[in-house]
Formats: structure tokens, sequence, C-alpha cells
């Protein structure tokens, strides 16, 4: 790497605080950093040497490239239109988000931070926590051309398969197919080691069988274990599962286009956020669908 840029995070959750770290660890300047919440942003300013800001605005008068990490629309709107926001005096700043939102969303973030001269990128995650720290992010990119060419080589240190997908708003439709598409996974991998529970088979050979068939999926690797040992550490939250199942059902709707499962695992994962579980991982799903653990309902 080599740069004389400085760069800022906004969002300093389980994503955000590890692609800062990672590219801190590949000597990129971490210029400044801020979250909602005072005690983490002090903490990683702290480890990585970073200025710990109290205002959005201040983050973007120290940086020249600011990554954003949030976790819904509400979010998005709040650090770019509300109160000292990232677009004060952001002329010639650019603005990459990386969260999982709606097209419009980012449609709007885009639009506004052109009037003032600062420039924006979708960087969507389909990724995980040990991803973000090692900078083998799958990134899913939209928005001009030019402004993702010049900042190639800084996506890249974070990623181990980058995708430019076309113009802003493209980057969400992907990134919502493609988390729609998993959940459903999630929720059906949940089913039908439930049912397996239920008739007494043995798991671990379901599993086996599930790996060598047309029943096998990413998800089988990532979630069935947690399912089965009621190991549900967040890795990526039943809130988050329905929020894009969400995204990804409104997009449907919007062309007219019936999405029976989609719709059926969006009402599980509500299901879960009804129970106080939202926080918990995806896999939590399984808690629904196991006949010993109803009563735990």
């Amino acid at each position: 790497m080599s740069t004389t840029q400085k760069f800022g995070f906004v969002g300093l959750g389980r994503m955000g605080s590890n692609m800062a770290r990672c590219l801190n660890d590949k000597g990129y300047s971490i210029s400044a950093v801020y979250d909602v919440r005072g005690e983490v942003t002090a903490e990683l300013a702290g480890e990585l040497g970073a200025h710990a800001a109290k205002t959005l605005a201040e983050v973007t008068a120290r940086a020249d490239v600011i990554f954003t990490v949030v976790t819904d629309d509400a979010a998005m709107d709040s650090i770019f239109f509300g109160e000292n926001n990232l677009l004060t005096e952001a002329d010639g700043k650019t603005f990459i988000n990386c969260a999982t939102l709606s097209p419009e969303a980012h449609e709007r973030v885009e639009r506004e931070a052109a009037k003032v001269g600062a420039n924006t990128l979708e960087a969507c995650m389909a990724s995980s926590i040990p991803q973000a720290r090692n900078g083998e992010l799958f990134l899913i990119v939209a928005g001009n051309r030019e402004v993702f060419d010049s900042n190639q080589p800084v996506l890249e240190d974070l990623s181990k398969s980058l995708h430019f997908v076309g113009e802003t708003g493209r980057g969400a439709q992907v990134k919502a197919l493609v988390n729609m598409v998993m959940n459903i996974n999630t929720a059906a991998l949940a089913e039908g080691l439930g049912l397996a529970d239920a008739l007494g088979l043995d798991l671990k050979m379901v599993c086996d069988v599930f790996s060598q068939t047309g029943a096998n999926s990413r998800v089988l690797e990532t979630d069935a274990q947690d399912m089965i040992e009621r190991d549900h550490d967040c890795y990526f939250s039943a809130s988050h599962a329905a929020k894009d199942s969400g995204i990804a059902l409104q997009l449907a709707e919007s062309q007219g286009i019936p999405m029976p499962l989609a719709a059926a695992t969006f009402a599980q994962y509500e299901k879960l956020k009804a129970q106080g579980k939202g926080d918990l991982d995806k896999s939590a799903v399984a808690e629904l669908t196991f006949k010993s653990r109803m009563t735990d309902r």
C-alpha cells in the first residue's frame, strides 16, 4: 500500500471496527472513527491511534475517504442528513457505504452528496467478521465507474473478491438477492434438522448425507453445528436477516412478483425478533423448528 489519503470509519460494530483494524494493519492512515457509543469510539481510536470523533462532521474534516457501516435506512439517513452530519463541508470527499440498505437509501445519499461536491460508492459486504478482519470480504460495488476505479486499491485490500455491478442501487439489489437466498437456505436447514431430530435420527449422520446430496449448501457448513449445539453467538443477526428479507420482498413487490419462500422466511425471523431473540445469530431460527425446544418459547 502506498497512499497519502486518510481514512475514516463511521459505525464501529463487528464489521466496521474490524475493517478499520485490517486497513490499519496494512499501513493505511486511519485518521478518525465515530460510533454513537462513545466508549466504543474511544476504545478503537486508542487502539488505532485515530481521532475519537464526537461528531460526524469531525470525521469528514479529518479524512479523505470515509467508510460507513450502519444498520439500516434510518441510521443511514441520520448520519448523512442529521445534525452535524457527514456532508458538512464534504467537498472532494468520498463516502464508501457498506451497509445492506434499500437501493433508494443509496441513491438518496449519492444525490445529496453530489450537491456538495462529494462522491459515493456502495460496497455491500457478503461476508462476516473474520473476513472483515483479514481483508477477505466479498464486496459488491456500485456507483460511478471512475470513483470505483480511483478507490479500487483500498477495496482490493479489504477483499478477496470484488465485483462492480453497475450504477448506484444495483449493489443493494444484488445484496438483497444474496441475503434472501441465504436466509431461505438457513430457515430450510433449520426445518430439516428440526424434523430429523423429532424423528430420532442421528443429526451428524443427517448432516453428512446432506453434504453429499442436493441438500448441500454453504449454510450447512456455517450454521448446522450451531443449530444442533444451540450456539447462537452473533455473526449475522436474526434482526438483520429479517431486515434484508424485507428489502428483497419490497423489491419483489415493486416488480409484481410473488415470493412465498422469502415471505415465510421473513415471518420466521420476525417471530424471533418478537421473542426478544433478534440479537442472536440467524442460526437461532432453529429454536423455532426443534420440537424439544418448543416449550422454551
